[in-house]
């Protein structure tokens, strides 16, 4: 926050084109009772897990419902998308009770029990956090299309779906080309914006001074991607309810998890190398929300339609206009088919390209009325029964000209 402000009041070019195009939202810590036990017991006398949990004993990464699970269901009953969402999926009502509990395996391994967390599934309930709560309603509120969350003890970045996929509910599909940084895990369930994960992971860890640098391994055991820095969740540490799952699968916001490095509580005599290490990564991630396409989508009269949903033709993920009728879609260079489409209103189609350039390609629509409300009303006076069609010059029978009163 400092370097953004200083470099804006020195006129640095990149900066203040970033501070002045986009809306930054920065949240210091999102646990400060752990951040306090951990700067208490400091970087020498400190370990992995200090400051891991809040006051009360909860995981506040992993105390989101659990939406990819609900989805998977779904797509097993083959309800997506007719009648089950692949788009901001609400949250289940009884997730929002007062004193709702949620329950899910965490994948962590191990026997032991740390403050109020299990560590070995299947775990009994556990209470949602009020930070949870706040930070599911500011989620809510704000429109927000990139996010990261920065966290310590390692130095990767992870990307979702954090949630493995029983094998049991992987769904068959298309031989693709190998991939040379990958396993071939059969529990590792890829999101639609898998190839955009892995770049907005790439952006970062590319451009940090280290994190690339593999060749000693991890920072606990063996290098888990590949020399590339980057981690689908799911395969390296996969838990339910994760913060990143949630963002995906409740809001437009593609969120990743970013662990900054080894030490989760850096003495201060290492934090200028470490701001150094992470500095040209920070300002790279955040410069990607400017890639993809952006627009707005209003009626023939030039209103706003908010809640309209965009379509982007091979990616089985949709995204909504927020309350302006302004939308925002990261995706990586290429051709793209785009549907607008909203209720009431016919769909409209275009043709939108990306270019490697930062610069979102503005792609805007205008949707016409449509007579499909009146045509369902009518529909539902007919008790929702094909209505018969009338040839002219053919008398009516006495039954069509009463239903046609009842509806005139």
């Amino acid at each position: 926050m400092q370097f953004l402000c200083k470099e804006y009041q020195d006129g640095n070019p990149r900066v203040r084109s970033l501070v002045t195009e986009t809306r930054i939202h920065l949240v210091p810590s999102l646990n400060p009772d752990g951040y306090e036990l951990a700067r208490e017991a400091g970087s020498e006398l400190g370990n992995w897990a200090l400051g891991h949990w809040t006051e009360e004993g909860y995981d506040l990464f992993e105390n989101f419902p659990d939406l990819a699970s609900a989805l998977w269901a779904a797509e097993e009953r083959r309800l997506v998308p007719h009648k089950f969402p692949n788009h901001h999926i609400p949250v289940p009502e009884h997730y929002l009770a007062e004193d709702a509990t949620v329950r899910h395996g965490t994948g962590h391994g191990g026997g032991a029990v740390m403050g109020r967390w299990c560590l070995t599934p299947p775990c009994p309930p556990r209470q949602v956090a009020v930070e949870t709560r706040a930070v599911m309603a500011w989620m809510d509120k704000n429109p927000f299309v990139l996010g990261a969350n920065l966290q310590g003890g390692e130095k990767l970045v992870s990307y979702p779906f954090d949630t493995a996929r029983p094998i049991s509910e992987v769904p068959a599909a298309a031989p693709r080309p190998p991939d040379d940084y990958e396993d071939d895990n059969p529990e590792l369930q890829e999101t639609p914006d898998h190839a955009i994960f892995r770049w907005l992971a790439i952006s970062y860890a590319s451009a940090h001074l280290t994190m690339t640098e593999t060749f000693r391994g991890g920072c606990h055991t063996q290098d888990v991607t590949n020399a590339m820095g980057i981690v689908q969740g799911a395969k390296w540490h996969p838990r339910a309810g994760s913060m990143n799952d949630f963002s995906y699968l409740h809001t437009n916001c593609l969120e990743l998890s970013i662990y900054l490095g080894c030490d989760k509580f850096p003495h201060e005599s290492e934090l200028q190398q470490e701001w150094e290490n992470n500095k040209e990564s920070l300002l790279t991630f955040m410069e990607q929300v400017h890639r993809g396409i952006k627009g707005l989508v209003t009626d023939q009269q030039g209103e706003p339609i908010a809640n309209a949903t965009i379509v982007v033709g091979g990616i089985n993920h949709n995204i909504k206009t927020a309350s302006g009728g302004d939308y925002w879609r990261i995706l990586n260079p290429g051709e793209y088919r785009v549907l607008a489409r909203a209720e009431g209103y016919n769909p409209s189609v275009k043709t939108c390209s990306v270019f490697y350039d930062i610069g979102a390609t503005q792609c805007n629509f205008v949707l016409s009325r449509s007579n499909w409300k009146r045509i369902r009303e009518i529909m539902a006076m007919n008790g929702n029964r094909p209505i018969r069609r009338i040839t002219p010059g053919r008398p009516m029978t006495p039954r069509e000209r009463m239903r046609l009163r009842m509806r005139l």
